[in-house]
């Protein structure tokens, strides 16, 4: 066990609240975990060491606001170090919303707690034994919310913070979450969010890791979708100096749809790595997954993607992309795409590719007058750009469109 593990179960021996029930069992089973090294499958590619002796401060009393989304409109719930800096009851929320602060018990955090998001991951044990800060967001049946719901992460400098979010979408609802996570100082943040999609509801969800410099955020989005639920999730991601994000999609029940993009931008010298499962437990169900990814020189990406398909859920419709462009000999990446399948009447696919510059097609740009450096954000750009033109929302892909590209821009410079 590292030393910063063991302060964590120190700590959370002294954590009391209307949740300590459920915290219990949680310390129980992070006790009996092992510290992940290379052996372990789902860290092979990961090393831990930058927080096996990590040592930060736990208090934080920093403010900071909300990154502006031009034409965004959204209701914003800000958390710095995990800390809620945002007055709840001073929101003009819709009808058929209620938000309220992890610390004040309630019937949905009841339910929702640790109750989507497996056991076997080691930091989201950590994250339930921890975080007492977060929110719990309630959308009632048939209630349509166009306005999104946007949390903000701010992590700075020196501190570590624990922070989860817990949404229950109620049967024939609507709405729109952003996760958004910000910060590149020397700090450390777990940031875990479940998600329970009720009967023909439909969520329309964007998780954006922006993480940079010597962060290390490592979180979770967790989902589980009931008969002819609908979930269009996007994920944008940078890599920082350890980003590691684990989502799980579950299929619990019939005729459910889910669609997942993810975009990776890695700069020189970051690490990122995403793991994702989804659950096919019903029959008819629909993934479509792809991840596209643009990795720098020296720097570490790391995906592995699981489709499980249970022996009664037949008719299951699922796909699994992963495509990634090294920009340099000295990028990397491990990619692992997995089809698990014990129905008999399925259509399941799945594919991965790593490749780096066009010289043809870069050839070709350059002698139609292009600028070599415009022609490389061109071709290499392009590459990730169609997954962001398919986010249903116009504002935040049209925010995030200029800084991806001024990103890329300066990784090509420091190739």
């Amino acid at each position: 066990m590292s030393q910063w593990l063991a302060h964590v179960i120190d700590r959370a021996a002294n954590v009391d609240d209307w949740l300590s029930p459920v915290r219990a069992n949680a310390l129980a089973e992070l006790k009996q975990k092992d510290w992940p090294g290379r052996r372990t499958e789902a860290w092979r590619y990961t090393s831990l060491h930058k927080v096996a002796d990590l040592n930060l401060a736990t208090n934080s009393q920093q403010t900071a606001e909300a990154p502006l989304v031009d034409g965004l409109n959204s209701i914003d719930l800000v958390f710095v170090d995990g800390r809620l800096t945002t007055d709840i009851a001073a929101l003009n929320l819709p009808a058929g919303v209620s938000v309220q602060s992890l610390e004040t018990k309630n019937e949905a955090a009841d339910k929702l707690f640790g109750k989507i998001k497996p056991e076997h991951h080691l930091f989201g044990l950590v994250n339930d034994v921890l975080a007492q800060q977060g929110v719990v967001i309630d959308i009632a049946d048939a209630a349509e919310v166009d306005q999104p719901i946007r949390i903000v992460n701010v992590a700075t400098d020196g501190i570590e913070s624990h922070h989860r979010t817990l949404v229950r979408l109620g049967n024939n609802a609507k709405a729109k979450i952003i996760e958004h996570g910000v910060g590149n100082d020397h700090s450390l943040n777990t940031v875990f969010a479940e998600y329970d999609i009720g009967d023909n509801a439909k969520l329309e969800h964007y998780r954006l890791a922006l993480h940079e410099g010597n962060a290390i955020h490592v979180g979770g989005s967790h989902f589980r979708l009931h008969n002819q639920s609908r979930l269009n999730s996007t994920l944008v991601g940078y890599g920082s100096q350890l980003t590691r994000l684990d989502v799980d999609i579950e299929h619990a029940g019939e005729h459910a749809f889910a669609k997942f993009n993810n975009i990776y931008l890695l700069a020189p010298n970051e690490h990122f790595d995403l793991h994702s499962t989804i659950e096919h437990a019903q029959p008819n169900g629909t993934t479509e997954e792809n991840a596209r990814g643009i990795i720098g020189d020296k720097a570490k990406a790391v995906f592995n993607g699981r489709i499980h398909i249970h022996r009664h859920a037949q008719k299951t419709l699922a796909e699994l992309n992963n495509r990634n462009l090294l920009l340099t000999r000295g990028a990397q990446i491990n990619t692992k795409p997995e089809l698990e399948i014990y129905a008999d009447d399925v259509q399941c696919a799945h594919g991965a590719t790593v490749a780096e510059i066009d010289e043809e097609a870069l050839y070709y740009l350059l002698t139609r007058g292009i600028d070599r450096q415009q022609a490389l954000i061109m071709l290499n750009f392009g590459f990730v750009q169609e997954l962001l033109f398919q986010m249903p929302n116009r504002a935040l892909a049209d925010w995030l469109h200029p800084i991806l590209k001024q990103r890329f821009e300066r990784m090509m410079e420091q190739r």
